[in-house]
Formats: C-alpha cells, sequence, structure tokens
C-alpha cells in the first residue's frame, strides 16, 4: 500500500496541498492508495477537495501516535499537539502500517503552507 502523508496550515488552499502531493509523488499520484493525516485536519475544506479529486479516501491518524512516531523527522516549528514530528511523515508512517518505510524525500509547496510525504506497507 502506498500512502501519501500531508501535514497543512490551516489557511493551506487545496492548490498548495495538490502542489506538495504531486512533489513528494514525482508526478505519480496515480499509485497512491491513501491520503494521510493527524485526526484533526482530516476534515479540513482544502484536503477533501484533494481527496475528492483523486478520488482517494483520507486517514486521520491519532494525535498520540502522531506524536510518538520516532521515524518521523522533528522540527521546533511544529505545534507541540504533534510532539515536534513531520505530520506528513508520521501520518504516511502510520497508515502504511505494518513494514512502513518513507520511500521518497518530504516535499513541501512552493508557498510553504502543506508539505508531503510518500509511505509504502503492508496497511493497516
Amino acid at each position: 500500500m502506498i500512502v501519501l502523508g500531508l501535514g497543512f496550515r490551516d489557511a493551506a488552499p487545496a492548490a498548495s496541498l495538490r502542489a506538495a502531493a504531486e512533489a513528494a509523488a514525482s508526478g505519480r499520484l496515480d499509485r497512491v492508495d491513501r491520503l494521510a493525516t493527524a485526526a484533526d485536519l482530516a476534515g479540513r475544506p482544502a484536503l477533501r477537495a484533494l481527496a475528492k479529486e483523486l478520488g482517494l479516501p483520507v486517514v486521520g491518524a491519532p494525535l498520540d501516535r502522531i506524536a510518538a512516531e520516532t521515524r518521523a523527522a522533528t522540527s521546533p516549528r511544529i505545534p507541540a499537539r504533534y510532539g515536534g514530528r513531520s505530520v506528513a511523515e508520521a501520518a504516511a508512517l502510520i497508515v502504511a502500517g505494518r513494514g512502513g518505510r518513507l520511500v521518497a524525500p518530504r516535499a513541501a509547496a512552493p508557498d510553504g503552507t502543506a508539505v508531503a510525504a510518500l509511505a509504502e506497507g503492508e496497511g493497516l
């Protein structure tokens, strides 16, 4: 299973999420099976618009699991509710499930409001 994780600011437009997604997936969004993000971001309109456009389900990862995902990068700029972890990487790894591993470098939208990461695994 290929999972595209997304981390983004509240004000990020769908176009920024798409730009980050395209960059992380190297333009091959057709190979992605699921979109993933933090549970508190899963219902945001921009993400729902992207999911609808791509015809993909969105899975929200629990915040405590994101904060505990030690394979995800950290940054002091990431909110404390995520444990300072990259939401894109952590969510992608969690939803990728057993054997989950990052398969591409994290990519950001040109405007800096969204980041995407790609992971592969056996699924939840």
